[in-house]
């Protein structure tokens, strides 16, 4: 099977009825696709649903887990840094993709904000502390707990 044929379906499924950009993602499993997905910012009004995330979720839903060790991503445009640490929080083990980061800014997608934030260590949302004291109660109980870490 093309994955990445997959993942195009994916996309233009999504683009033709109005979903939102043109990306679409699969993830697979010892030769099965578990998670299949497509970027529904519009459909959804929620700008983290990217392709890359919708079918990491699908895929977490059809494992019954949020470790997603030894699966391999199929996307069809280079992940935006959003869904690079979605990919790195689900462990998943490789990325294939089809067009460039540049071929996205190309097409008017906005990433390279981001690449630049996150090169310069510089947020241009504004941060403040609030609670400190208060946030490391919670954090302390949390880990008094031995709850799972992932």
């Amino acid at each position: 099977m093309d994955y990445m044929k997959e993942a195009l379906a994916e996309a233009y499924a999504g683009i033709r009825v109005g979903d939102g950009g043109p990306f679409g993602a699969v993830i697979v499993r010892n030769g099965e696709i578990i998670g299949r997905g497509h970027n529904r910012v519009l459909a959804d009004h929620d700008p983290t649903m990217h392709g890359e995330v919708a079918a990491i979720r699908d895929a977490c839903r059809h494992v019954g887990s949020h470790d997603l060790q030894g699966c391999v991503l199929y996307t069809t445009a280079y992940p935006c840094p959003m869904c690079m640490a979605a990919a790195m929080w689900a462990n998943l083990t490789e990325i294939v993709y089809g067009c460039t980061a540049e071929d996205t800014a190309e097409i008017g997608f906005r990433d390279a904000a981001f690449y630049a934030a996150l090169q310069t260590g510089e947020s241009p949302i504004s941060l403040t502390e609030s609670h400190r004291a208060d946030c490391q109660a919670l954090f302390a109980e949390y880990r008094a707990l031995y709850a799972e870490r992932y």
